[in-house]
């Protein structure tokens, strides 16, 4: 049976306890940890949030693998130098903003600073914006909520698209870079994920239904990893 990774999303994280939180949410089974950066422009509800001060902060609690989901318009290579110093494993930027000559720049200062690359497709962007440079990243990593059916807070809906975007993401890496990850994020519960999870991700990112479970941390962990190895039982993923 497949092992779909747990990536803890810190996006829903009180910061003052950010290395115990993390600590316990690792110990409880969480493979990755999700680190959410965003600059003054992209995220406009959470400005200045994480980045490598962050990372600093929790790389002492883990070896499990770091990654920067960087919201922002720009990037350069000493941010990537800064990421690379405090330990990160993984840098995700924004598909929509880095196409191009510049994307193949970003690529390039990741593996001289021995950094994964990833590319997200935000909300209500193509999967088109990734058909050249998927042979060259690590992670294509899908935000699937919408604008339906959320509080615009905690809780939200996944857009119509969703199920359908994650079936062709999966055929598209399997056919042109297998060695690429395929991550969903957003509006992810443990009971309501079966149908994302048939279409074969390899990671999950999951925040609030680990960090604002009602009944803690490793509770939220241990029932979402229980419904993920459910479905993958049910859709014999391999």
């Amino acid at each position: 049976m497949k092992h779909i990774k747990i990536a803890a999303g810190l996006a829903h994280v009180n910061y003052g306890n950010i290395a115990g939180v993390v600590k316990e949410a690792v110990e409880a089974g969480a493979d990755y940890v999700h680190s959410d950066a965003a600059d003054m422009h992209d995220l406009k509800n959470q400005q200045l949030m994480g980045g490598h001060q962050i990372i600093q902060g929790i790389r002492p609690v883990t070896d499990n693998m770091i990654e920067c989901h960087f919201y922002t318009e720009t990037c350069d290579r000493l941010f990537i130098e800064k990421l690379a110093d405090v330990g990160t494993d993984m840098l995700i930027l924004p598909a929509e903003h880095f196409i191009g000559a510049q994307l193949a720049y970003i690529i390039n200062y990741c593996r001289e600073f021995g950094i994964k690359f990833g590319l997200t497709l935000g909300c209500y962007t193509p999967l088109c914006f990734v058909e050249e440079s998927i042979y060259d990243i690590d992670r294509l990593h899908l935000v699937v909520h919408g604008v339906d059916e959320t509080d615009g807070k905690d809780n939200w809906g996944w857009r119509r698209s969703a199920v359908d975007l994650v079936k062709r993401a999966r055929k598209l890496i399997d056919e042109k870079n297998p060695k690429c990850e395929l991550a969903i994020d957003g509006g992810l519960r443990h009971n309501n994920m079966e149908p994302l999870i048939e279409c074969n991700p390899d990671v999950i990112v999951l925040s609030s239904a680990i960090f604002k479970h009602p009944d803690g941390i490793t509770a939220g962990v241990k029932a979402c990893r229980e419904a993920i190895d459910t479905a993958a039982r049910k859709f014999n993923l391999e």
